[in-house]
């Protein structure tokens, strides 16, 4: 099979196109075909080796996983032993961090349990371009965020794949919403629907005197102290991602009272079979950036690094028209 392959930390270019045995499932796994694949922080830290403390999830030398890529689409084509739970043939989706990466190739072995089947209606591109982000934004928003009809909500790091699908879930539920981010995406983030963007190379938004009643921040880069001052006296703040050496401090302020201060804990694919229906409707999408084909994968995790794109960066399988 074709894989994209990473030997060690460096720059994305050094990325390359190999010819790889296929995996063989093990217990409880099944085979996918990637029909379609999607860039995402995982892979921009796996691929560089930064921030460096996530080399102990990575490896401390060298890549323990030689392929990167955590979701996907595809079809099913072959069960590992006691794999019961899909049929060859049938067409799934997933995040499959829980279960290892990977799917930066023309095959990868999943666990049964980390895949769901596709909504009715939705292509291939667009089922990948969904688990991790709009779980992160669900998560967020609806389980520890409990977003009640009307709130003020900002999202910091709006224009990615969690802020877009967080838009859409608080616009759901009749809430204005305020977008930070920079660049081309400000345009398109008032396109879609934010009531207002921040640039941030221009204003800090915890500056601003305005007060929110929920934070999502996917960009994290300040402090307990500072944030605190962009919520109302109920506000929660929520981050799903960001800073390192931040999200530590975050974590020892709530220790020491900060109980608004959220560090969400994503599990990966709960949500999904609930949130099908409004998928397959359209109530729900994602905004896709792409879709590119797979050998461009090295260019598009430099993309996705220097914060280029808008939405999901999704790509083809390999050879997938």
């Amino acid at each position: 099979m074709k894989a994209i392959v990473c030997e060690r930390y460096g720059a994305p270019e050094q990325l390359q196109l190999r010819e790889l045995p296929a995996p063989v499932p093990k217990d409880r796994q099944v085979l996918v075909r990637v029909h379609a694949t999607t860039v995402n922080d995982y892979d921009w830290s796996m691929v560089t080796g930064s921030p460096r403390i996530y080399r102990l999830i990575f490896g401390l030398f060298l890549p323990r996983r030689p392929i990167p890529g955590m979701e996907l689409a595809g079809k099913v084509v072959a069960l590992g032993p006691n794999a019961t739970r899909w049929r060859v043939g049938d067409a799934v989706y997933g995040d499959t961090s829980n279960g290892g990466l990977g799917t930066f190739a023309e095959l990868v072995a999943v666990p049964e349990d980390e895949l769901r089947r596709i909504p009715p209606g939705l292509t291939f591109v667009e089922a990948a371009a969904l688990p991790h982000a709009l779980e992160l934004a669900y998560q967020a928003l609806v389980g520890v965020g409990q977003l009640k009809a009307g709130e003020r909500v900002l999202i910091n790091g709006a224009g990615g794949g969690v802020g877009t699908f967080a838009l859409q879930l608080a616009k759901r539920q009749g809430c204005p919403v305020w977008g930070v981010d920079t660049g081309a995406k400000l345009q398109t983030m008032t396109t879609m629907g934010f009531d207002r963007v921040i640039d941030y190379k221009q204003d800090d938004f915890t500056q601003l005197g305005e007060r929110f009643d929920l934070v999502v921040d996917a960009k994290t880069k300040r402090s307990a102290k500072e944030l605190a001052r962009a919520l109302t006296p109920s506000g929660r703040y929520i981050t799903v991602g960001g800073d390192p050496g931040r999200l530590i401090s975050l974590m020892f302020a709530r220790w020491f009272g900060a109980k608004r201060m959220h560090i969400l804990m994503l599990k990966s694919n709960k949500n999904l079979d609930e949130l099908a229906p409004l998928l397959s409707s359209g109530a729900l999408k994602a905004v896709i950036d792409g879709p590119y084909d797979f050998h461009e994968l090295p260019r598009l995790i430099r993309r996705f690094g220097e914060g280029l794109h808008t939405g999901k960066v999704a790509v083809r399988g390999v050879d997938v028209p």
